[in-house]
């Protein structure tokens, strides 16, 4: 049998482009780009949500059957415990081949292209992106702890738990949202329209949205999140620096919340003061000034480069 050449060829880009066009390859038409980012949505609140709930279930006939489900499944949705984490982290983490898929079979290119221009992780720039995001982040936090209440430490009942919860499966949430948001998102809606700018600002909004209940200046702060990562994707040509700070931002706070007051107090949060906001959004601000300096530092690519290599 002969090979269906759909299976064996695969679209480039057009050279030159910047990240957020990469789609706008030979095969372009609108219509794609609008299908896959509404189909992609409709994954995102659909797929995540039944697959997070089916683990919820299949933990529960595991490890509690004789606490009733209504209660097992009100604490696990509210990080009361530890499994309710693990389920909603490892279904978020479904965004990863979604966006495979998504890119794969409405686009007919392969997945690399979400990594960046080049295209693949640049691994050097993600690991220098992580220690400045540790530094930028936390630096913030404690300047804002000269105005803020202080925190009083002391463990959470079933810390360790929802600690290896954290760090096996929080950068795995991150990067997948990472990808999905700042990659597929961005490059889809990025692709309909002459000018990156578009792409950038409707994922972000989308990305704020898609938070849930919120008061104002909490859907500020995370639209500037979403913004300022998008930027760094457009500008240095790939998604590293967005993971990055994506990943140092959750397993952080989420630590900080364990060890100071409750995880599923964090995730209550539906209000924030505007000092709050201008705390998070000046680190991410301090942060994505460092990572472009850092870019520019190692001299890589912000446009596809058909020459080099693919």
């Amino acid at each position: 049998m002969r090979p269906t050449p759909a299976l064996v060829e695969s679209l480039l880009p057009r050279d030159g482009v910047e990240y957020p066009q990469i789609l706008r390859n030979e095969g372009y038409t609108w219509w794609r780009s609008l299908l896959g980012a509404l189909f992609g949505l409709s994954l995102f609140v659909l797929l995540t949500a039944v697959i997070s709930r089916a683990l919820v279930t299949l933990f529960w006939s595991l490890t509690a059957a004789d606490t009733s489900f209504a209660r097992f499944y009100a604490e696990s949705f509210a990080f009361e415990r530890a499994l309710g984490m693990l389920s909603v982290n490892l279904g978020l983490a479904t965004l990863i081949p979604i966006s495979w898929i998504l890119i794969t079979g409405v686009h007919q290119m392969r997945p690399r292209w979400l990594s960046s221009v080049q295209p693949r992780i640049r691994w050097r720039y993600l690991i220098g992106c992580l220690v400045i995001a540790v530094v930028a982040l936390n630096s913030m936090l404690l300047l804002s702890l000269t105005v803020e209440p202080a925190l009083h430490f002391g463990p959470q009942p079933g810390f360790w738990s929802f600690l290896i919860v954290i760090v096996l499966t929080s950068p795995l949430q991150a990067m997948a949202e990472e990808i999905f948001f700042r990659g597929y998102l961005l490059q889809a809606l990025g692709s309909l329209v002459g000018t990156p700018w578009f792409g950038v600002i409707v994922s972000s909004v989308v990305f704020a949205l898609l938070h849930g209940t919120q008061n104002l200046p909490l859907f500020v702060d995370r639209l500037a999140f979403g913004l300022l990562a998008a930027i760094l994707v457009w500008r240095t040509g790939g998604l590293e620096a967005g993971i990055a700070a994506h990943v140092v931002n959750n397993v952080c706070a989420y630590v900080i919340a364990g060890l100071t007051s409750s995880i599923a107090a964090l995730k209550a949060i539906k209000e924030i003061g505007w000092l709050d906001t201008v705390f998070d959004v000046g680190g991410f601000a301090l942060f994505a000034l460092l990572a472009y300096l850092f870019w520019t530092r190692l001299k890589l690519r912000r446009r596809v480069d058909l020459s080099a290599g693919v």
